[in-house]
């Protein structure tokens, strides 16, 4: 019995650290995207953004990754300096359901060291070739 009750605590102990390991992944993995997204990386987009993703827009509009990803034809990265908006994440959720996650937060846009514009941000990511991809992405404007 006592044999019995070591392992329970060690599987309960091992699934927690497994959810959190997946909380903190999914959360640098969305940060890197951000920073990525401020600095307009096409490799960050392309790096993020899963090949099925669906993209709802907070203007309303819905578009895959070929349609985000064409708008970057021509993009090249910025260097930091020359960065005027940094999006950043606050109010992070995550709720794991077996291998997907689905990750709420609020994205912010800072410029000149002021947050000037909040979105509701929601993300279904999934785990592939040991990174956290978008399947799908909803943004809505947080009105002033």
């Amino acid at each position: 019995m006592r044999y019995l009750l070591i392992v329970f605590t060690l599987l309960f102990s091992i699934t927690s650290l497994a959810q959190e390991s997946v909380e903190e992944a999914t959360t640098k993995a969305v940060k890197a995207f951000l920073y990525g997204a401020s600095i307009n990386s096409p490799k960050a987009h392309d790096r993020f953004w899963a090949e099925e993703l669906t993209y709802t827009s907070s203007s309303g509009n819905r578009f895959g990754k070929e349609h985000l990803m064409s708008g970057m034809k021509e993009a090249k990265a910025k260097d930091p300096e020359e960065v005027k908006v940094w999006y950043g994440a606050e109010d992070i959720d995550v709720k794991q359901f077996g291998d997907t996650v689905v990750f709420n937060f609020t994205l912010t846009a800072e410029e000149e060291g002021k947050v000037t514009k909040y979105y509701y941000n929601t993300g279904v990511l999934i785990e592939r070739d040991g990174r956290w991809q978008a399947v799908n992405w909803n943004a809505t404007e947080i009105p002033k």
